[in-house]
């Protein structure tokens, strides 16, 4: 998992890139890219979005 406090545009494939947890697209550089950070359990937890829309649609 990619450090999501990392900056994504450098060395960074598709394969190893967070996907957006709506449409499941390769968040490579990508500078609509917006996050949610939450503690679980005693967790850090993210989920990754490839734009404010889908993140607004996210249910969690």
């Amino acid at each position: 998992m990619v450090d999501p406090t990392s900056d994504l545009n450098e060395d960074v494939s598709e394969e190893e890139a967070p996907t957006c947890a709506v449409c499941g697209a390769a968040l490579v550089q990508d500078p609509d890219h917006r996050v949610v950070t939450r503690v679980d359990d005693g967790q850090v937890e993210t989920t990754h979005f490839c734009s404010d829309a889908h993140r607004e649609e996210w249910g969690g």
